[in-house]
């Protein structure tokens, strides 16, 4: 179900102040080796339905350049599974200094009454130099080459780049080229300062962020996905909202690790 993604899509505005890493430390106080990890479980009338998982991590690639390594993983709860069974797992890795997308790999699985079975595995490879992609489809022997708008990120490298990078001043619109490797679409995302309550921190004051996208899983109508994260310093993401043509999902932030 491709709402997964559009929770990847609204990850990446998780930010307001004009931040710039560097090559030693950065926005998360990681350095390099190091990782931190935020861990979100979706309810319905009090009962885990779904639980979202991101993951980012500092490190070299194989031929020795800095990157950044964002994995996230979205899993149903054993009281849906009857209904909707996913297990989808998402890996982007970037540039350190460019947040330029190198390779994007995601695993589908899910199945259920309410979604068509998916399984497959795609691994994008980003050629931003040239302003193309290959795509990999495992079991298939061909290989796509895919020209792309100058500018296109995979869900989690637009992450990276506006998280860990150069984030975005408050009340201003900010467009998302995205290619998952299924379809190119341009996302407009407004914000506004709030309260909100969260389930680890109570009340605070946060930023919220919205934008009106289509879900391919439901023929294309449109749904809005919201993302609050505090308004200080720490700018963390504590609440994701889809509001779906079939009903809302909310994902609260559980808890926060630091990994080494």
């Amino acid at each position: 179900m491709r709402k997964e993604l559009i929770l990847l899509l609204g990850m990446v505005l998780l930010s307001w102040a004009t931040v710039h890493s560097s090559p030693e430390r950065d926005i998360l106080g990681l350095e390099p080796g190091q990782g931190k990890s935020f861990l979100y479980i979706a309810r319905k009338l009090g009962v885990p339905i779904l639980r979202f998982s991101l993951q980012i991590q500092r490190g070299a690639s194989d031929q020795g350049r800095p990157i950044y390594q964002i994995e996230a993983h979205v899993e149903s709860l054993t009281s849906i599974r009857f209904l909707y069974r996913v297990n989808n797992h998402f890996t982007s890795i970037v540039e350190t200094e460019t947040f330029i997308p190198l390779q994007f790999v995601k695993v589908i699985d899910q199945d259920g009454l309410l979604a068509r079975r998916r399984n497959y595995i795609h691994t994008l490879t980003f050629d931003a130099a040239n302003n193309r992609v290959i795509l990999d489809k495992k079991g298939e022997k061909d290989k796509r080459e895919i020209l792309l708008p100058a500018g296109t990120y995979d869900p989690l490298s637009v992450f990276a780049r506006y998280y860990l990078g150069e984030g975005f001043p408050l009340a201003e619109e900010i467009t998302l080229s995205i290619y998952d490797g299924v379809r190119f679409r341009d996302m407009i995302f407004r914000s506004k300062k709030e309260a909100v309550n969260s389930r680890l921190y109570g009340e605070v004051e946060a930023v919220r962020l919205e934008s009106t996208t289509s879900f391919s899983s439901f023929d294309d109508k449109e749904g809005v996905i919201r993302i609050w994260y505090t308004a200080d310093r720490e700018r963390t993401p504590i609440l994701v909202e889809l509001d779906l043509p079939v009903g809302s999902v909310t994902f609260e932030l559980e808890s926060v690790e630091r990994m080494s």
